[in-house]
């Protein structure tokens, strides 16, 4: 019966048709449909049975499960055979902009071969010495890779200043058209890998990492070909210029890449939509649950732990309120992205709220 309440509220198509828009006119109008559209979308999410949602992301993970293979290896054999490909434009060139791309290729072998060392050893930890799990190794390698890139691309904005301080030479660099070439080939590699992971990413944590490096790959790579070209045809600073806008890119993708990873890392707690998810699973879980206390849900790394407290009659039995928990707490650790899940059992909601954090005041 407490599905039919949240039932009432989809909106059908054709009422989607008859909406007052206001003013606006057109675009007013695609925005409200678009809004219906999506509040029946999480309608739907949120009347959806909890197994069922774990369900569906196991089928998508087994159905994909090859597919995901062939991305993280076959990315790792690019990488390496790009990584050398690179090394030799930058070094036959002595582009600085091209040292600049060979120096981030070089890096995403080891990159790669981190994320799935990691990846695999957060599944299979020894649970007497990683009590709560393996769930943030991956983001303490993401953390320490962003801090190599940042150090490695500082070290080029450094050479970058200096070559413009000392250049002597002609106007222009001399074109090594083999060099760019080689870069083509590597930026054609990452955009063929870029649209693979993309169809992939949401299905492995690994993926997502891959497809935001391609991402930032293609930029990279292109941004190369262009200003080591410019420095050979029409001057010659556009290249150390080149070479410092590429590292300041990779500067800043990882910078942005790790704060991400210290937000999870440090319990940064789950989106709107993922906690109502868990307040209408919990609240139409069981019969006997009579109220939602408090719902908590916040990273510890890339994935959730979820804490609801629910209130049951007084007079329930003990055994009886111990299995209706256990069960809750089952069915949301089988939700997509969560590691772990406490139910609180109680009475009432009078009290004041558990483990309140008491700070001194120095």
């Amino acid at each position: 019966m407490r599905s039919l309440l949240l039932r009432s509220r989809l909106v059908g198509e054709n009422d989607l048709r008859r909406r007052p828009s206001g003013k606006g006119g057109r675009k007013a109008e695609k925005n409200v449909k678009r809004f219906y559209e999506e509040q029946n979308e999480h309608i739907e999410r949120l009347l959806k049975p909890i197994h069922a949602h774990g369900q569906d992301d196991d089928n998508d993970r087994q159905d994909n499960a090859f597919k995901v293979k062939i991305a993280v290896y076959g990315s790792f054999a690019a990488n390496c055979i790009l990584a050398i490909l690179q090394i030799y434009a930058a070094v036959s060139s002595l582009s600085l902009s091209l040292f600049a791309t060979a120096a981030d290729s070089v890096f995403d072998p080891f990159a790669n071969l981190a994320l799935l060392y990691l990846h695999r050893k957060s599944t299979r930890v020894d649970d007497r010495k990683w009590p709560t799990g393996g769930s943030r190794f991956e983001n303490v390698g993401n953390c320490v890779y962003a801090f190599l890139m940042g150090t490695v691309s500082c070290i080029l904005v450094v050479e970058s200043i200096r070559d413009l301080a000392t250049h002597t030479s002609g106007d222009t660099n001399k074109l090594h058209v083999p060099s760019l070439v080689a870069v083509g080939v590597a930026f054609f590699v990452k955009l063929c890998l870029f649209f693979y992971c993309f169809a992939l990413r949401r299905f492995s944590s690994q993926i997502q990492v891959l497809w935001e490096d391609h991402r930032n790959d293609l930029g990279i790579n292109g941004l190369g070909i262009l200003t080591s070209a410019l420095g050979s045809k029409i001057v010659w600073w556009i290249d150390p210029a080149g070479a410092m806008v590429i590292s300041a890119i990779i500067i800043t993708s990882w910078s942005i890449t790790a704060a991400r990873n210290f937000r999870e890392l440090a319990g940064y707690g789950a989106p709107p939509d993922f906690l109502q998810l868990v307040t209408y699973a919990a609240w139409k879980f069981h019969d006997k649950i009579e109220k939602i206390d408090a719902v908590k849900a916040y990273h510890t790394g890339p994935t959730y732990t979820v804490e609801v407290d629910v209130v049951f009659d007084r007079d329930t039995p003990l055994w009886q309120s111990h299995d209706v928990s256990e069960a809750l707490q089952n069915q949301l650790e089988s939700l997509p992205n969560v590691d772990r899940a406490f139910v609180h059992c109680d009475y009432e909601t009078d009290h004041s709220p558990e483990h309140m954090a008491r700070r001194k005041v120095v």
